[in-house]
Parts: structure tokens; C-alpha cells; sequence
């Protein structure tokens, strides 16, 4: 059994080696990019909705009131960043259904490099929202001896996000292949729906977390969260 999809190389391009997680992760983005086209294609106030832009306007407004719950003055590009992390990791898991499909999610390569984007991302958000001395005060508070451990700090938050996401996208796996071992007929429909609630409570919980740390870099220092409200 192949624990990571980094191990299956699909095919060869001017002599680089082109994994199943990049081709996997290359669907899932065509995907979301095809479904994004043909649900708002007729997004206009003079066209009636349907079901699809309906489903689609539950999904964006439930993520969205999820990130001003944890945010209140979070701005659109919150939503942008936060809901397409959301979007990507919840598809590539409910993919786990698809036949021979192995979520792009399930590689460690990819789960780091979702969390360097949120890593990259945080400080942004704190400079646009701060400017560069702000968001540089943010990090010798409550004082200057406190400055390398908020650093460790900044840096583990990506540790965890991606080694948390791949741990359980794994773990799935593994308990998967013990059990079809065991008894290979009955198991497999229970897992697959185990898989699909994890896949998707991990989709949440990744895009919560990164929510939560721009929440914190955007954070005015010394003003509490609720004195202010991006309109």
C-alpha cells in the first residue's frame, strides 16, 4: 500500500518526473476553476437565481459568517484567501470517492505548502492592515524579551497546520488499508464516508485556523477587536 501519492510518478516531462500529488492537485484546480465558470456565468441581479447559484450563495455566505464571527473587521480578501483554502482542501478529500484518486492533501509536499501560504499570508494581511511598523510591534509584545519566542511562534503555526492535516489525512489511510485486510467487502463504504466527514472537518478547521491567525496579525495593537469594522 502506497502511503503518499509522491511515490507514483505519472509521467515524464523534459526528463522532471511529474508525480500523481501534482496531477491530482492540477485536477482539483481545474475543477474549482470550471465549476466557479459555469456557476457564475449568469451571476446577475436580472437573471433569476436557480439551485446551483443558490447552493453557492449558502456556501459562500455560511463561510463568510463564519470568518466575521472569528474576525469582524475581516475584509473581502479574508474571505477570498480563507474560503478558496477551504474550498481546495474539502474537494480534494471528497475526491477520495473517485476510483484510484488519492488526494493531493494525503502528501505531505502538499499540506506545507498550504501552510507556507498562510505563513506568507498572515504578514501580509498585518502589513497592509498595520503598515510594517505595526505589524513589527506585534511582535515585542507584551515586551522586547518576548520577541523569540513570538518568532518560534509565527513558524509553528505552520508546523502544525500542515503535519495536523497530513496526520489525519494518513492516519485515514492506514486504518483503511488494516481493515481491508480484515474484512475487504464491508469496510470500504464505512471508510469511505468516515473519509469524506474527516476530509471535510479538516477543510474546516485548516481554514479556521488561518482565519484566526490573520485575525491576530491584523489585530490593531492596544485596541480591542470590536472598536473596529471593515465596511
Amino acid at each position: 500500500m502506497e502511503l503518499t501519492p509522491d511515490e507514483t510518478t505519472v509521467f515524464t516531462v523534459w526528463g522532471m518526473g511529474i508525480n500523481e500529488t501534482v496531477v491530482n492537485t492540477w485536477i482539483v484546480m481545474v475543477l474549482l476553476t470550471l465549476a466557479s465558470i459555469v456557476l457564475t456565468r449568469n451571476l446577475r441581479p436580472d437573471v433569476p437565481p436557480n439551485r446551483w447559484r443558490t447552493t453557492l450563495e449558502v456556501i459562500v455566505t455560511a463561510i463568510q459568517s463564519q470568518i466575521e464571527e472569528i474576525s469582524p473587521r475581516a475584509s473581502r480578501h479574508v474571505l477570498y484567501f480563507s474560503g478558496t483554502l477551504f474550498l481546495f482542501i474539502a474537494l480534494s478529500n471528497l475526491l477520495l470517492v473517485v476510483p484510484g484518486f488519492t488526494p493531493p492533501t494525503a502528501s505531505l509536499s502538499t499540506t506545507a505548502a498550504l501552510a507556507l501560504s498562510v505563513l506568507i499570508a498572515v504578514p501580509l494581511f498585518g502589513i497592509t492592515r498595520q503598515g510594517i511598523g505595526g505589524y513589527l510591534k506585534t511582535y515585542v509584545q507584551p515586551s522586547v524579551v518576548m520577541l523569540p519566542f513570538n518568532i518560534i511562534s509565527e513558524f509553528s503555526r505552520g508546523i502544525s497546520l500542515a503535519i495536523r492535516l497530513y496526520g489525519n489525512v494518513m492516519s485515514g489511510a492506514v486504518i483503511a488499508g488494516i481493515l481491508l485486510g480484515v474484512a475487504p467487502f464491508f469496510f470500504p463504504v464505512v471508510m469511505d464516508v468516515l473519509g469524506l466527514l474527516t476530509g471535510l472537518i479538516q477543510a474546516y478547521i485548516f481554514a479556521i485556523l488561518a482565519t484566526v491567525y490573520i485575525s491576530s496579525a491584523t489585530a490593531t495593537v492596544g485596541k480591542p477587536l470590536h472598536k473596529e469594522k471593515d465596511k
